[in-house]
């Protein structure tokens, strides 16, 4: 497979904008010129900066999905989160959808062009959990919505890890060593999972985003805002895996070198709750985000030794430098034997 990339990908992008004249974008006239930009690439999707004049918007280009949609389904979902979590003003307001592939093979999302800078761990940390308390908040039918629904939150993390892992712990390019290891820690998840009682004995659902990564938000300084703006993989689930997933050394290191203090991470959570109106997910989040705590870290380890795999194969349809180097981080074995030795030896 030939690894796509923003920069080759330009031209197609470009003409795209041409033949589908996409409407309901604020300031834009389809028949006048305009210039585009990359603005970014994730793993699974490419951004455009689109801009004629003082109007601005992203092109999204969506190449795979991750939550096993088809390529039309996965921009659909997506639009149809932004709608949801419009009212609230946390994300960008989506302006079209083309899921039809008519015109390029990949599905298509145009949306508001948010200015800023990545959140920053350290300046951020109070603003974004008060955004999190936000959406999290947000009144959404219960049965009535197009959300995925996650039944069971340790089983389902726990089984897609284990599918994910398959890939390295098969391939002759592991580590035998970190082979044995990782072992042993998914039989520690498969036992550790049956704490799930604690989330269907005492059930809270909302929307979740569940990619809270600093590079998903967009801060602006100057106009004193901040959003998130990667909604690909939402759900209709329990808040704490966006707690958990936004503190755990995984998510932090990423696309940093900074991990959350214990005096951060109390920071955080005490802001959460301030901005919560019930009481009883109040007393309780504390406790729901510590058992998803090591359930994340090995979401996203075993994530990294799969796509690790697929770099060194080449078969991987975006590839990011960027992301390379943070795959070999991430499949060495004292980094993994820190974020795990005090579950699976303690």
């Amino acid at each position: 497979m030939q690894a796509l990339s923003i920069q080759n990908f330009l031209t197609q992008a470009q003409e795209y904008i041409k033949k589908a004249k996409p409407a309901n974008i604020p300031g834009w006239a389809s028949d006048t010129h305009f210039t585009i930009d990359p603005l970014g690439q994730g793993e699974y999707n490419m951004n455009f900066l689109i801009r004629q004049g003082k109007a601005a918007w992203v092109l999204r280009v969506n190449t795979g999905s991750t939550i096993g949609l088809s390529t039309s389904n996965q921009i659909m979902y997506e639009f149809q989160t932004l709608k949801l979590l419009a009212p609230t003003g946390v994300s960008p307001m989506p302006y079209f959808v083309d899921n039809s592939l008519r015109l390029l093979p990949f599905g298509v999302l145009g949306m508001a062009y948010l200015e800023g800078d990545w959140l920053d761990y350290q300046q951020d940390l109070v603003d974004s959990a008060r955004l999190m308390a936000r959406y999290h908040q947000l009144a959404v039918p219960e049965r009535d919505n197009h959300l995925i629904r996650e039944e069971q939150p340790l089983t389902s993390t726990y089984q897609h890890c284990r599918e994910m892992l398959q890939v390295y712990l098969e391939s002759d390019l592991a580590n035998p060593r970190l082979r044995a290891y990782l072992l042993e820690v998914i039989a520690w998840a498969k036992e550790a999972r049956l704490q799930e009682r604690y989330f269907l004995e005492d059930p809270w659902y909302a929307i979740v985003n569940t990619e809270v990564n600093n590079s998903n938000w967009i801060v602006n300084r100057k106009a004193n805002t901040i959003h998130l703006v990667d909604w690909e993989r939402p759900l209709w689930g329990d808040p704490s895996q966006d707690l958990s997933h936004f503190r755990v050394p995984t998510t932090t290191l990423w696309k940093t070198n900074y991990r959350l203090t214990e005096d951060d991470k109390t920071a955080m959570m005490s802001t959460y709750k301030d901005a919560l109106s019930d009481p009883h997910l109040r007393d309780t989040i504390e406790e729901r985000t510590r058992l998803r705590d090591p359930f994340n870290c090995l979401r996203g380890i075993s994530w990294c030794a799969m796509a690790w795999v697929q770099y060194q194969r080449g078969n991987h349809h975006l590839k990011n430098p960027d992301t390379a180097a943070k795959l070999r981080m991430y499949v060495d074995l004292k980094f993994v034997r820190a974020l795990f030795d005090p579950y699976v030896v303690g």
